[in-house]
């Protein structure tokens, strides 16, 4: 019995080892190299193999990494709720409205904008919103404004661009959780005299939380680091902490710095969504 149970787990472990592998390389390989290059002296053109604190030192003390930091915690969080609030109905509609032979469909046209490149909807949105843009050429057209008004180069823009971006990302992991929910419990709350408005306070929106919950982690962590999005569209004179752990990489070559702000970059969004996720614990507890 014990060489049977050995030889099912050398088996199981056997199974599991060839992605656990791929995991290590492709995960915390680049990772584990970050950090460890956070912790070294930039030299002239050379990276100096001596271990310092001075890194974090500059990022916990300079007010441009802390300005560019809630820039970025701005945008996002800002990102999140409008992606989130307009998935909700998206989703909701999509689950509960259209017929089943066609929710297909409908998935199907959700994932459209997956067609084209990130960069290509950028640039289009780059487009639409510039001064001779779709949306002004109609707004001046409709009477509604004497002169272009300024989109670009806006946190407004950026917020918009992104939302658009990761709607997908946000409506369905909440529509496969609109899926799970036993309609026979909205129609015992209706039985019992709830309105649709308290049925689906009490009842549809507990049960699509873990939905809600994944849509906001997908959306909130990527956009943080997103470094596209202000370059085109907010013209460079809108930067987030991305675009300085870009230029630090890069044009300036200084990648124990670039390295340092990264993984305190990547330490702040792991603390705040932590802390969404204790705060939606301790709310849903307090409903129940």
């Amino acid at each position: 019995m014990a060489i049977s149970r050995r030889s099912e787990a050398a088996q199981g472990y056997s199974l599991i080892a060839p992605p656990f592998i791929y995991a290590v390389l492709v995960l915390a390989a680049p990772l584990l190299t970050i950090l460890s290059y956070s912790f070294l002296t930039d030299g002239y053109l050379e990276i100096i193999p001596t271990l310092t604190w001075e890194n974090y030192h500059f990022v916990l003390t300079d007010p441009v990494v802390r300005a560019l930091m809630w820039r970025s915690l701005y945008v996002s969080v800002s990102v999140t709720a409008v992606t989130v609030l307009l998935a909700f109905p998206i989703a909701y509609y999509v689950s509960f409205v259209v017929r089943p032979e066609r929710k297909a469909l409908w998935l199907f046209l959700i994932t459209i904008p997956f067609w084209t490149s990130y960069l290509i909807r950028v640039f289009l949105w780059s487009v639409i919103m510039e001064q001779n843009g779709v949306i002004n050429s109609a707004l001046m057209g409709l009477g509604i404004t004497d002169q272009p008004i300024t989109m670009l180069r806006t946190v407004g823009a950026i917020v918009m661009t992104l939302a658009h971006a990761y709607a997908p990302f946000a409506i369905l992991p909440i529509f496969v959780a609109l899926e799970k929910i036993d309609r026979s419990l909205l129609e015992a709350g209706r039985d019992l005299g709830e309105s649709r408005a308290m049925t689906f306070w009490r009842v549809t929106l507990p049960l699509a939380m873990p939905g809600v919950i994944a849509a906001v982690l997908i959306v909130f962590i990527p956009t943080v680091g997103d470094y596209v999005t202000p370059t085109l569209i907010g013209g460079g004179r809108i930067p987030m902490i991305a675009n300085m752990v870009q230029a630090q990489m890069l044009p300036l070559d200084n990648k124990p710095l670039g390295s340092a702000i990264a993984i305190s970059a990547m330490l702040v969004v792991g603390l705040v969504s932590g802390l969404f996720l204790f705060v939606n614990r301790r709310f849903l507890k307090v409903r129940q």
